[in-house]
């Protein structure tokens, strides 16, 4: 993806249905870390663009950093922008922390193979990528755009309908 914040969609259709056993929030800042490398790269014009954090191998050690430090970080988050108050602050269970991460850097590497040339998800056993093209460029764009769509759609209904059997 040309931009960490297009990961989104995937991750906002996971929360839909994961609710409260996953965590936006710890998704999204392993987006950020996994595009570090990249960044460096693009400021730099040092090393390999879609490098070692853009394995499997690679995003699994990135998902313990982005678990390590999301956690407190997402917690710190909800309270910022007002989901939480500071003397009741929300929680989040390592369990859920360290599934959000995984699939936040897994989903990132499984996208961007689609797209990016030089990824190599299963560095260093196998380096052939035999995800690239198999959707077009627009296609990903739209995946990841309509599965944001559907996610917020689906999470509100669902809010809605716990609410909905909670008055009754």
């Amino acid at each position: 993806m040309p931009f960490t914040p297009i990961h989104m969609g995937s991750g906002i259709l996971i929360k839909a249905i994961l609710q409260g056993s996953f965590s936006l929030m710890v998704f999204g800042w392993a987006q950020i870390i996994m595009d570090i490398q990249p960044l460096f790269v693009i400021l730099t014009g040092e090393g390999h663009l879609h490098g070692f954090s853009h394995t499997y191998m690679g995003s699994s050690l990135l998902a313990i950093v982005a678990a390590l430090s999301g956690k407190y970080l997402s917690e710190f988050g909800l309270i910022l922008i007002g989901v939480a108050k500071k003397d009741n602050p929300i929680k989040i269970a390592w369990r859920v922390t360290f599934i959000s991460a995984f699939i936040g850097t897994f989903s990132h590497v499984f996208l961007d193979s689609i797209m990016h040339s030089d990824v190599e998800p299963f560095f260093p056993f196998f380096l052939e990528n035999h995800m690239l093209g198999i959707l077009t460029i627009n296609q990903l764009h739209q995946w990841c755009l309509y599965s944001g769509l559907v996610g917020v759609a689906l999470y509100y209904l669902t809010q809605w309908h716990i609410k909905k059997d909670k008055y009754h």
